[in-house]
């Protein structure tokens, strides 16, 4: 066969591939006005924000596809990879290296579920059937509490009861005044016909007075020793006052004879009443000083029978 009957398509294509390239180059420097793009556009073209700061109108721009361009220059254009945008419009000023399509399974990374991949991961969720609940353990039965630690326990609490019945109280005794009560100083013993002579003791554990009555007159005694303090016996066989402490002697009327008692023993006032009864004032006493004045003869030491 002749050579013009079959030509070879190759040269011609490898050829004509050449002279569209020049041509697609000629043609973006005459559209950008034969100035080279700034690099404030070259960055925006390759993130895709050039219809938003591309200054020129909207009319002017002009969408080119690879596939287009082969197909101009006589070439078929290759399938895009599958999950990739098959055609994405680029600025008439954007030049062929940063007309870059995203690699392939780009798309799929950064997809989104959809609300119809959601509910089907739900209804996974929601079909699975729920856990078995633990099998229950073998019932252990306790033993009762020994008596031993029954004793042990109320032993401790009742520990526990008794301190804090204690510090209550104490806490409370905290709150009342601190006084002695003792008997009324100021006391009736009766009339003085009740009193025969000599010496009565009837009132001694109560008040601690003796009641003296002679010839003459009726006084009552305060029956402390004068030496330290004591409380005498009254000796009726000896006819004596005697102190258990160290041995001071005091006749019938109080008066020291013996011992180391350093004077006689004081008496306490006496009077009578309105009704006549003898009243005792223990609060005042009438003493008679070693070697000084003797107040046993004073008014309100006796009463006089």
């Amino acid at each position: 066969m002749d050579q013009k009957d079959n030509p070879t398509p190759p040269a011609e294509s490898a050829s004509g591939a050449q002279a569209n390239e020049q041509g697609d180059k000629t043609g973006v420097e005459g559209q950008a006005g034969g100035a080279s793009p700034s690099v404030w556009e070259l960055l925006a073209a390759a993130r895709g924000e050039a219809d938003r700061h591309d200054p020129e109108p909207a009319a002017e721009r002009t969408p080119v596809t690879p596939p287009a361009r082969r197909a101009s220059g006589g070439t078929v254009a290759a399938d895009a990879p599958a999950g990739d945008t098959p055609a994405k419009s680029f600025p008439a000023a954007t030049p062929p290296a940063a007309r870059v399509a995203p690699a392939s399974g780009a798309s799929k990374t950064t997809s989104t579920p959809t609300p119809s991949v959601n509910a089907g991961v739900a209804k996974a969720v929601a079909a699975k059937p729920p856990s078995k609940p633990p099998a229950a353990g073998p019932v252990v039965q306790s033993l009762p509490d020994p008596s031993v630690n029954q004793i042990r326990r109320w032993m401790v609490w009742g520990s526990v009861a008794g301190f804090l019945v204690a510090l209550s109280a104490a806490m409370a005794r905290f709150f009342l005044p601190r006084t002695i009560f003792e008997p009324s100083s100021i006391f009736r013993i009766g009339f003085p016909g009740d009193y025969a002579l000599g010496v009565d003791t009837k009132w001694q554990q109560q008040y601690r007075v003796w009641v003296v009555r002679n010839s003459e007159r009726l006084f009552v005694i305060y029956a402390r020793c004068t030496h330290l303090g004591c409380t005498p016996d009254w000796k009726a066989s000896e006819n004596k006052f005697k102190c258990p402490c160290h041995g001071s002697g005091y006749d019938s009327e109080g008066v020291n004879f013996e011992g180391p008692a350093p004077r006689p023993m004081d008496r306490a006032e006496v009077k009578l009443d309105a009704e006549g009864q003898v009243v005792v004032n223990i609060g005042k006493l009438y003493d008679w000083p070693k070697g000084g004045t003797k107040h046993f003869d004073d008014p309100g030491a006796y009463i006089p029978v």
